[in-house]
């Protein structure tokens, strides 16, 4: 269990830490590092709880606010974001504390009121609407599918504290609160992962909620967000990789994802990984069937080019490639190079398949595939290692 931590006058962590869950989102992402559940307090006339944590931490999070007040005089709920990670607690709040009033988006208010059916004071609230708390103010600025359409961000306007939910985040469990006392190469591998797994498909929205925000000229000294660490020093550090990210940036790399049955498809893999690495391009070369896919597509995020490929079975992919495939689908990658490889026995088929799931996804220039009937040969082995020459000169 974690203390609360001040991180402005008044204003004070009092989330959970959550040293053990190793995946989110349906089994879709893996925690390898854990994460964080961040709740904010902050301490005024009215005193206001922004964002809750996960139902099963909440006994966490109350203690935490006792260290500071006793949570029976919180007055006011904020609710960036429906989720029940963020908002799992607030049915606990609202026994200890009946009257208070909550705030949301419109959205919010319907998601809040379908997971927990109890009843509550809910205000919704919209950009520029402001909830004065005495010597604080917090503003609204409405985000819609960053990630989920009831999402807002609240800004505390004497703080310049932005709290934006699920927006620069991490899943990252630590001791530490604040981004710049823990391992660089970590933290931004969990930033990039946390983007690529959970926002890529919502880059073009992302881009323009920014965009928005920086119009609004408001000064932001800190980066609250809702799972991992809280960004202080050169806040604006993530919100510039978001943007990189955001705008499709790539480079010469290439992703190799495939199954395997019997081994020819790997022998494909590996010799189309040698021609793209003899042609001076970065390629990295995953099995996906023993592979933690959640980093795969991580790793997708400033690739170029995507090669997929899989034996047959039952005129289909293997079932990871299947199921990594139809994740694949969700990604909408855009301005990238795709190609297709896989070895089968007596009929083919699933180069087929992974053919339609990458035109169904759309956005990436798709080039020749290759196959090979069984065990490829020294010859058949040479052209998938040109394959990988060819495809490294449209990188």
């Amino acid at each position: 269990m974690m203390s609360a931590v001040k991180i402005a006058e008044n204003i004070y962590w009092v989330g959970a830490v959550d040293w053990k869950v190793r995946s989110f989102h349906g089994h879709t992402y893996s925690t390898k590092r854990g994460t964080t559940y961040n709740s904010y307090l902050v301490v005024d006339d009215k005193i206001t709880l922004v964002d809750g944590v996960h139902a099963s931490f909440a006994d966490e999070m109350l203690d935490n606010i006792r260290r500071i007040i006793d949570p029976s005089k919180i007055e006011c709920i904020v609710a960036n974001h429906v989720e029940t990670d963020h908002s799992g607690a607030i049915p606990r709040l609202l026994e200890l504390n009946p009257k208070a009033k909550v705030y949301g988006t419109a959205k919010c208010k319907e998601g809040l009121h379908r997971y927990y059916y109890v009843p509550m004071d809910f205000q919704v609230v919209k950009t520029g609407d402001e909830l004065k708390l005495g010597q604080k103010t917090l503003k609204f600025i409405e985000a819609p599918m960053i990630h989920w359409p009831d999402s807002m961000f609240t800004y505390v306007v004497e703080d310049a504290i932005l709290m934006p939910n699920d927006a620069f985040g991490q899943h990252f469990a630590s001791s530490e609160r604040f981004a710049d006392e823990v391992d660089q190469c970590a933290l931004w591998d969990e930033a990039a992962k946390y983007y690529a797994n959970i926002l890529w498909p919502l880059g073009s929205i992302i881009k323009r909620k920014i965009e928005e925000v920086v119009k609004m000229n408001i000064p932001v000294k800190v980066i609250a967000p809702s799972h991992g660490l809280i960004w202080r020093k050169d806040p604006m550090k993530i919100v510039e990789k978001y943007l990189e990210w955001a705008s499709g940036k790539t480079r010469k790399k290439a992703i190799i994802a495939y199954e395997t049955m019997w081994g020819a498809t790997e022998k494909m893999a590996k010799k189309i990984a040698e021609g793209l690495a003899d042609s001076g391009s970065e390629v990295k070369l995953y099995n996906v069937a023993e592979t933690d896919i959640t980093d795969v597509f991580t790793d997708m995020l400033d690739a170029r080019g995507f090669i997929f490929g899989s034996s047959t079975h039952d005129n289909d992919m293997l079932p990871s490639m299947a199921a990594f495939m139809e994740l694949y689908k969700g990604f909408k990658a855009k301005d990238r190079h795709a190609a297709v490889f896989g070895s089968y026995g007596w009929a083919g088929g699933a180069v087929k398949e992974i053919e339609s799931v990458i035109a169904e996804a759309g956005g990436v220039t798709t080039l020749p595939s290759i196959s090979v009937k069984y065990m490829p040969d020294e010859k058949e082995l040479e052209a998938c290692r040109q394959f990988g020459v060819d495809f490294a000169s449209k990188l």
